[in-house]
């Protein structure tokens, strides 16, 4: 179960929070949950906030957790003219934070909502109680990623007449693909809508090469350092973040973890949640360990 609540982010743009919930909670499980820490949890870039509902309703019944659409993604606001700066999606998050009073929140983030989530660390460490970052890299793509990006989108044979031709367009026929990937056309299946000619999707090709270009040319390992709560560094073994760069990320980063998700790829949260889980739940349990004891009384 998912509830909206509609957020107010930077320059008065309507964003789309989601507070996930466990289906049957107990009395107990309320109660604790209501007094945890929050996690907010930004998607990546063309995703949405429902993509983390296999991994949020789990840990829903120890915590508060919520998702956010972000800018120009789900079923938040999309302007025309943007601006789909870093500033503007960093301002964001912070005002969700803010106003679903969540603060101090630890934020999981995927891909560019996981840069997101450590620029907001840097620029707040007041409202960031820890981080994990999954499948982000902190190091400069280049221009030939961008027009790869580009040529990629140019190839999308949109609109699609049905959903299971955008299952099958992702999962196995789309170049990218080294083999097929069921998981990747369903999350592609869930950023679309039907329009009067098919299946598009619900975001701007435009806006998201835009929003890209405001990161994917520059390194970000100055505002990693300068991230000072707990963070874990999370990777899938066939993702876009090797080994070498996500050890690298945790030897910069002053109390930084690294884990990794067997079988996985790029969108590991959403393709292994088992193994997501497996991999996050012992930091989560760790942090609130961490602050059980440190308000625990001190006995004379």
């Amino acid at each position: 179960m998912a509830r909206r609540i509609d957020v107010t982010g930077h320059d008065g743009v309507r964003l789309a929070a989601w507070e996930f919930a466990d289906p049957v909670p107990t009395p107990r499980a309320s109660e604790t949950a209501a007094r945890a820490p929050g996690i907010l949890m930004l998607h990546g870039l063309m995703g949405r906030a429902a993509h983390w509902t296999s991994t949020a309703r789990r840990l829903a019944g120890r915590h508060r957790v919520y998702g956010l659409d972000q800018r120009g993604h789900g079923r938040s606001e999309k302007p025309a003219d943007g601006p789909y700066t870093r500033d503007a999606y960093v301002a964001d998050a912070e005002a969700a934070v803010e106003q679903l009073g969540l603060a101090p929140v630890t934020l999981v983030g995927h891909a560019m909502g996981a840069l997101t989530a450590w620029q907001l660390a840097a620029k707040r460490p007041d409202l960031v109680r820890a981080l994990v970052i999954c499948d982000m890299r902190a190091s400069a793509l280049g221009a030939a990623s961008q027009r790869e990006w580009a040529d990629w989108f140019d190839a999308w044979p949109v609109p699609f007449a049905t959903l299971a031709d955008v299952r099958k367009w992702f999962g196995e026929d789309d170049p990218w693909l080294e083999r097929p990937a069921p998981a990747r056309g369903e999350f592609f299946a869930e950023v679309m809508a039907e329009g009067a000619d098919g299946w598009e999707p619900v975001f701007s090709r435009d806006r998201m090469l835009e929003s890209r270009a405001a990161w994917v040319c520059e390194a970000h390992w100055d505002e990693l350092a300068q991230v000072r709560c707990p963070a874990l560094v999370l990777r899938g073994i066939e993702g876009e973040l090797g080994r070498a760069e996500a050890q690298e990320m945790v030897r910069v980063l002053p109390h930084g973890q690294y884990a990794e998700v067997a079988d996985a790829g790029h969108l590991l949260h959403y393709d292994r949640p088992e193994g997501w889980r497996a991999a996050v739940e012992p930091f989560l349990e760790q942090l609130a360990e961490d602050t059980r004891d440190h308000r625990a009384p001190v006995l004379p």
